[in-house]
């Protein structure tokens, strides 16, 4: 008899499978990024449907096959609504999807990472700041997490401001990253400091940033 696993986490990317399929990325507490099948997920209806979505995020119910999983049932407290029917916040979203899914491992612990991106996704909601500074804080804090974060760059001239907030982002727990905001010219040193870190410490092309870069 087949036994079933019970995993928490968020799906960062699903893709059609046969006719009637969806093969799904999910990044989990339990058992780092794995990938499932929901079998029949994009038949009217389906009550596996909306838990196979882009963002969806809490407990998923599966069972073991040789390369991967499938998926029986879902019990989804975040479909994150507002990102889905927001089309530049959608793309946000997919960005920051993207980091994880480049980041993170199958078996590895992913905990942090998966946990970084529920908290920036509901930064991304939030009137009260800026998305600009969100995209920001996720990329240097993505890279902070996985172990490559080298601090303020002593190459630039930066506002103390602008020093005091990197060091923060390096340095700050997850749960408080997202409870200060900046000046736009802060802003603006903040950003160049990220892209040139996500050049050299990701090394990767985007596809959802291309399309951000032309909606912002």
């Amino acid at each position: 008899m087949q036994e079933f696993i019970f995993v928490t986490g968020m799906v960062l990317k699903q893709s059609p499978s046969g006719d009637y399929d969806r093969r799904v990325t999910i990044l989990t507490k339990e058992k780092g990024k794995i990938s499932a099948f929901a079998r029949g997920a994009r038949r009217q209806g389906n009550r596996l449907a909306a838990a196979t979505n882009s963002f969806a995020f809490g407990t998923f119910k599966l069972y073991p096959g040789r390369d991967a999983y499938t998926l029986s049932d879902a019990d989804i407290q975040n479909y994150f609504q507002e990102l889905m029917s927001d089309f530049e916040g959608a793309y946000y979203g997919m960005y920051f999807a993207e980091i994880a899914d480049y980041y993170t491992r199958e078996n590895n612990d992913e905990k942090q990472m998966l946990l970084l991106l529920y908290q920036s996704l509901k930064a991304l909601t939030a009137p009260s700041l800026s998305r600009p500074l969100v995209r920001c804080v996720y990329e240097l804090k993505s890279i902070a997490v996985n172990g490559e974060y080298p601090g303020i760059p002593e190459d630039r001239e930066l506002s103390d401001s602008a020093a005091y907030a990197l060091d923060y982002i390096g340095k700050s727990s997850i749960e408080k990253l997202y409870t200060f905001t900046v000046t736009e010219p802060v802003l603006m040193q903040m950003r160049e400091v990220a892209e040139d870190y996500c050049r050299r410490y990701m090394r990767h092309d985007f596809k959802s940033l291309e399309i951000l870069k032309t909606l912002c």
